[in-house]
């Protein structure tokens, strides 16, 4: 009678303990740091690969319990590829909630002012589940871009700049119908109003932009370039920007544009040509696309940076006026053996 009275005891006491250590096995806290991490998972990822990735995030307790909640709960045959946080303190059951339903978290992504499509592509892929290349090669292919009623020189004017929350794994053509929709929004209501007075189409905004953008860091400036280049639009006369030539020849080093370059043949030489260059020459910023809708009105036609290498320019509104100018800077040039 003792003994039974011993066994019952022993199995209230295993029936109270295991529950217990269940509950601890997943619900206590498994990460492994102070601050949230974050697992990525690609559609090719299966259940080993998952926990192997865990294994620099969670303790060994906490992948051996997700493996088992897989195992139970069909997870292997369903896993959701994303990226998921890996909160201080989280347990087991609410990871494995979160990966078995794809409950992820969006990434904050910035589009970036850069000169190419290449750059660019380069960019995103650093921080989207496509691949940099997948991505060029779609903003490079015209049957993909006019779907956006844009082509391979002009769909780089979709991208705004500025910050987005999107999904890591967000399919390509759903990234891209995304930047659409943020740039037909961004277009909306007075910007469009102020690009329809000056007889501009966003695209047409956005490439002069680009312009203004190359010439100056300067955004007190910015307008004045803007204006001055429009009266150039105005009047039919050739832009002449040299940053138009650097974008032509892809060598966004040279800090001098001589008389050779000037014939170079291609339809961004705006020296050669008339008019507005096919499409933008960078993404330009928020400002630079402002500076454009807000431009400075005056006459001037001409303009040449400054001797004194401040960044600014000095206008003119006559040749003869310009040549005294670019005179100065040429000079100055020389005197500090920049070639």
């Amino acid at each position: 009678m003792k003994k039974k009275k011993i066994y019952l005891v022993a199995a209230l006491i295993c029936m109270a303990v295991i529950p217990g250590v269940i509950v601890y096995y997943l619900f206590a806290g498994i990460t492994k740091h102070d601050s949230t991490e974050y697992l990525y998972i690609d559609d090719d990822d299966n259940l080993d690969s998952v926990s192997m990735k865990l294994e620099p995030l969670v303790t060994e307790q906490g992948r051996t319990a997700i493996r088992t909640l897989a195992r139970h709960l069909g997870y292997a045959e369903n896993v959701r590829s994303g990226r998921y946080s890996v909160e201080p303190g989280m347990c087991a059951v609410t990871l494995f909630r979160n990966l078995r339903n794809g409950h992820q978290e969006p990434v904050r992504l910035t589009i970036p002012s850069v000169r190419t499509t290449e750059r660019l592509s380069e960019e995103l892929g650093k921080k989207l589940m496509v691949s940099g290349d997948d991505i060029c090669h779609a903003l490079k292919d015209n049957d993909v871009c006019r779907k956006y009623s844009l082509d391979s020189a002009t769909i780089i004017s979709m991208f705004i700049p500025n910050t987005y929350e999107v999904y890591w794994n967000i399919p390509l053509d759903k990234f891209l119908e995304k930047m659409k929709k943020e740039s037909d929004r961004y277009w909306e209501g007075e910007r469009m109003e102020k690009a329809k007075g000056l007889g501009l189409s966003p695209v047409e905004v956005i490439t002069l932009a680009s312009i203004v953008e190359e010439e100056t860091a300067n955004d007190g400036e910015k307008p004045m370039i803007a204006g001055m280049y429009y009266n150039r639009l105005q009047q039919d006369m050739p832009l002449q920007a040299d940053p138009t030539i650097k974008f032509a020849l892809q060598d966004f080093s040279l800090r001098r544009i001589y008389r050779k370059l000037l014939s170079t043949d291609s339809p961004y030489n705006t020296y050669r040509n008339t008019g507005l260059p096919p499409g933008p020459i960078r993404i330009p910023s928020v400002t630079g696309i402002d500076a454009v809708l807000n431009m400075a009105k005056h006459d001037y036609l001409y303009m040449c940076a400054k001797e004194d290498f401040s960044g600014t320019h000095n206008f003119a509104r006559t040749y003869s006026e310009h040549l005294i100018n670019a005179a100065r800077y040429s000079k100055a040039l020389d005197a500090r053996g920049v070639k």
